[in-house]
């Protein structure tokens, strides 16, 4: 309960803070609602006793999830990018935000890959939770053959709580009017589907969610540059599970590679101002110190001209 009072206080500042020119209040007829900005197990972390956000709900952040708002028409239609291991918190933010008679209803579930902050949450779609009906899961090829050969995912699948909507890399799917979402594949570790990020287009504004990628420099190699990317949306969410390359002391950083913000503010430091201001840092590991309110690393992020995506943050579509 307490969480939940929280989220909720984090929801009422995001709508009313003055300096974040991004955030909204929830007017919007199509909109884009952050639910979670932690990388996937959240903040805290298993097996980390001694961080402060086991006492202070405030600290406390849940995995990176995104949701589609179409408030058009007498009942909102509701997409959720992820489905994170905190789902049933995100659906009560979420159900606040833009309730339905349906608590559980959704109009789809666009999954990013097979790492358990990203798909996890569809367990409790199941037979022992919400026991949903057809819920729209748009999946990549692999990602979708993964749920239908794996337990239990292919339980919700037999039981039709969920259905598999197969996309297709730069195939953009058509949600309502004005509408559309358009899968690309970026590099990232691969072990059970393939990794993709969302461009998400609005009536009105565009965005992009990228939670996670190796490097960008990889990615200029296969012929997208990220630079290009945010110069055609009006909101960029963008990896930044880690803020610096030490935040892991023994570990081999390079197995679990990802762009530290350090180096991404470092490549976009040549963009316009406007440009910079597209950028909302999001996907962050409990290590990293822009979850902390008022630290250095987060007051050199604003300094520079990006964002850090918080939850409640909410962009007009």
């Amino acid at each position: 309960m307490k969480r939940l009072l929280a989220l909720s206080a984090l929801f009422l500042a995001a709508a009313c803070a003055p300096e974040e020119a991004s955030r909204q209040a929830r007017q919007c007829d199509v909109s884009l609602l952050v639910l979670g900005v932690a990388q996937d197990a959240g903040k805290p972390q298993i097996g980390n006793p001694d961080d402060p956000a086991w006492t202070d709900p405030s600290l406390q952040r849940y995995a990176t999830s995104l949701a589609l708002i179409d408030r058009r028409g007498e009942k909102p239609k509701r997409w959720l990018f992820d489905a994170t291991p905190d789902i049933k918190f995100q659906l009560h933010a979420l159900n606040e935000a833009a309730p339905t008679e349906r608590p559980t209803h959704l109009n789809g579930v666009f999954l990013t890959h097979a790492h358990i902050g990203h798909y996890a949450g569809l367990m409790m779609f199941g037979h022992e939770s919400a026991g949903a009906q057809n819920i729209q899961v748009f999946a990549m090829p692999r990602m979708a053959d993964f749920l239908a050969q794996n337990g239990p995912w292919s339980q919700l699948l037999a039981y039709h709580n969920i259905f598999a909507a197969i996309m297709e890399e730069g195939e953009a799917e058509t949600l309502a009017q004005g509408i559309s979402v358009t899968p690309f594949l970026v590099p990232h570790r691969q072990e059970f589907s393939e990794v993709i990020g969302f461009r998400i287009e609005g009536p009105e504004k565009s965005a992009i969610y990228l939670p996670d990628i190796d490097s960008w420099e990889e990615w200029d190699e296969k012929g997208a540059r990220i630079e290009d990317m945010i110069a055609d949306v009006d909101f960029a969410f963008l990896d930044a599970t880690f803020y610096s390359g030490d935040e892991l002391p023994g570990r081999d950083m390079s197995q679990i590679p990802h762009p530290t913000v350090s180096h991404s503010m470092a490549r976009f430091e040549p963009l316009p101002l406007e440009e910079k201001e597209k950028v909302h840092f999001i996907h962050m590991n409990h290590t990293n110190p822009l979850l902390r309110p008022g630290s250095p690393a987060r007051k050199k992020v604003r300094q520079a001209g990006f964002n850090v995506a918080e939850e409640g943050d909410e962009m007009c579509l």
